[in-house]
C-alpha cells in the first residue's frame, strides 16, 4: 500500500540508479574490449535503458493481467509506480463494486416495498413494452410477471378503452377499466418518467363503487320512504284547508294523516338506531341480563300486535343469561317476532325458542308458519330498504330497515344472523351467539366477572 501521493518516486529513482551503475558496469567491461569508446558508451546507455524497460514491462504485464481477469483476488504487490497505480485501481475497483451491491441493494428494497403494495404497478419502456411489473398488476390484466416481460402491453391487455387511453397520451383523468379477470372495476392513472417510459398504477375499486352505488340507493331510497308520507300529508293537509268537511270525513284524515306521521317517525327512529348502531363500541362481555325476563317482555309486545290472530308460543324458563346491551337485543328479537306476526297470515303459528349450541353457544329462533321467502331473495334480505314484496311491506308498516338493524346488533354481540326459508313452508331466523355471551343463569362469575362481583359470605 503506498505511503502518500509520490510514494513511488524514491523507488523509482532507486532503479533509475542501479541501471545507470550496471550500464556504466557493462560500458566498461565492452570498453576494455572494443577499441571505440563511443559504441562503449551508448552500449552502456542502452543497457541501462533495456533493464528499466524489461522490469516496467514485466510489471505492466502482471496489471494488465489482473485487469484482464475477474478482478477478485488482490493486485500485484509491486514497489513503485506499478505498484501505486495497482493499489490506485484496485481500491476504485472494491469502491466501485461496493456502490453495485449497495445500489442493488437498494434498488431490490424499491421493488420489495413495490411489490408489497395493494396497487398494481407496470412499467413501460418508450415502446410500450413492459420493463417490470408486480404481482397485483399481474392479477389486475391477467398478466405473467416473469414470462410476458419485454411483451408489448397492448398486445396482452386488449381492451379498447385501455389500448385508447395509452395512445392517445392524456393521462390528467384516470381510466375506469373492468377488472380483466372477473366482474369489479379497476382506476387506471399512467405517468410518464425518464425517457419516454410510463408508470401504469392500477386500483381495485370494486368496493368502492359498491359502498358509492349503496349510499346512492340508500339516499334514493330514504328520500322515496320519506317523500311519500310527506306527499300524503301535503295532499290532506290541502284537502283539509280548501274543502268543507264532515265530522266523520275531518275523522278519516285525520286519522290517515296521523298514520304517515307514525310512518315517517318509525323510518326516522330506525335510521337512528341503524347510526348508533354503527358508530358505537361492541358490548361489554361482562353485563349480563336475564333472558326469560327479556323474553317475556317481548312476547307481550308480540301478542299485543297480533290482538289475538295468530298462536304465539315462547319458550318462558330458559335458566340462560346473555352478555350484552339489552336495549339492542330486545330491538333485534322484537324486529324479528314484529316481522313473523306481520307476515303471517291470521290462525298461523309463532314460535320463539332458545337452544344451546355443541360449542358452548347458542341460538335465539323465531319461525312462522308464513308464505315463506324465496332462495334468491335470502342473501339480500338484510340490506337497507331491500323488501322481497314492496307494496307488502309498506301496508304492513315496515319501513325496510328491521333486518338491517338485526344483523348490525347480533354482529356486535360477535354473533351472525342465519335464515332459512322456503316458498310455502314458512321462514326461521335465528340470531347465534358465541359462547363468550352465554352462560346458564347462576353460574359462577370468572375472570374479569369475579373482580366485579359483589362480595358474598356470612358472619358469626
Amino acid at each position: 500500500m503506498a505511503a502518500g501521493p509520490l510514494s513511488w518516486l524514491l523507488p523509482r529513482l532507486v532503479l533509475a540508479v542501479l541501471a545507470v551503475l550496471l550500464g556504466t558496469l557493462l560500458g566498461h567491461w565492452i570498453g576494455g574490449l572494443l577499441p571505440v569508446p563511443m559504441l562503449a558508451e551508448l552500449l552502456s546507455a542502452l543497457s541501462g535503458v533495456a533493464a528499466l524497460v524489461l522490469i516496467d514491462g514485466w510489471r505492466g504485464h502482471r496489471l494488465l493481467q489482473w485487469l484482464r481477469g475477474s478482478q477478485e483476488s488482490a493486485a500485484p504487490r509491486d514497489t513503485g509506480l506499478f505498484g501505486e497505480l495497482a493499489y490506485r485501481i484496485e481500491r476504485a475497483v472494491r469502491e466501485r463494486d461496493k456502490t453495485i451491491v449497495r445500489e442493488r441493494l437498494q434498488l431490490a428494497q424499491f421493488l420489495s416495498a413495490i411489490e408489497a403494495s395493494p396497487n398494481g404497478v407496470l412499467m413501460l419502456d418508450g415502446r410500450d413494452h413492459i420493463h417490470w411489473c408486480n404481482r397485483v398488476a399481474a392479477d389486475h390484466f391477467a398478466l405473467d410477471p416473469q414470462r410476458d416481460l419485454r411483451q408489448r402491453i397492448t398486445n396482452l391487455v386488449r381492451a379498447p378503452a385501455f389500448v385508447g387511453y395509452l395512445q392517445a397520451g392524456q393521462f390528467a383523468e384516470p381510466l375506469l377499466l373492468p377488472n380483466v379477470r372477473g366482474p369489479g372495476m379497476l382506476a387506471v392513472i399512467v405517468r410518464r418518467y425518464g425517457e419516454g417510459m410510463k408508470l401504469v398504477l392500477s386500483q381495485d375499486i370494486t368496493e368502492r363503487e359498491r359502498a358509492d352505488s349503496m349510499r346512492r340507493d340508500f339516499v334514493a331510497n330514504v328520500s322515496h320512504e320519506i317523500r311519500t308520507p310527506l306527499t300524503v300529508l301535503a295532499g290532506f293537509i290541502e284537502t283539509m284547508s280548501s274543502l268543507p268537511l264532515s265530522p266523520a270525513e275531518r275523522e278519516r284524515v285525520l286519522g290517515l294523516m296521523d298514520q304517515q306521521a307514525q310512518r315517517m317517525q318509525t323510518l326516522v327512529s330506525d335510521l337512528l338506531t341503524l347510526a348508533q348502531l354503527e358508530g358505537s363500541p361492541r358490548p361489554a362481555p361482562d353485563r349480563w341480563l336475564s333472558l326469560d325476563a327479556l323474553l317475556a317482555r317481548i312476547a307481550a309486545e308480540a301478542r299485543a300486535l297480533s290482538a289475538g290472530r295468530h298462536r304465539i308460543a315462547v319458550q318462558e324458563d330458559t335458566q340462560v343469561e346473555l352478555a350484552g346491551i339489552e336495549a339492542e337485543l330486545h330491538s333485534a328479537v322484537a324486529n324479528l317476532l314484529s316481522n313473523a306476526v306481520r307476515y303471517t297470515p291470521d290462525g298461523g303459528e309463532i314460535d320463539l325458542a332458545w337452544r344451546w349450541l355443541p360449542d358452548g353457544g347458542g341460538e335465539l329462533s323465531v319461525s312462522d308458519t308464513g308464505p315463506g321467502i324465496a332462495r334468491e331473495h335470502l342473501p339480500r334480505l338484510s340490506e337497507r330498504f331491500y323488501r322481497v314484496d314492496g307494496s307488502r311491506s309498506r301496508e304492513t308498516g315496515g319501513t325496510g330497515l328491521g333486518l338491517s338493524i338485526v344483523k348490525h346488533v347480533v354482529q356486535r354481540h360477535g354473533g351472525e344472523l342465519q335464515i332459512q326459508s322456503e316458498p310455502g313452508q314458512g321462514s326461521c331466523f335465528k340470531l347465534v351467539l358465541p359462547a363468550a355471551r352465554a352462560r346458564p343463569s347462576g353460574e359462577a362469575a370468572l375472570g374479569a366477572e369475579a373482580a366485579l362481583a359483589p362480595a358474598t359470605g356470612s358472619s358469626d
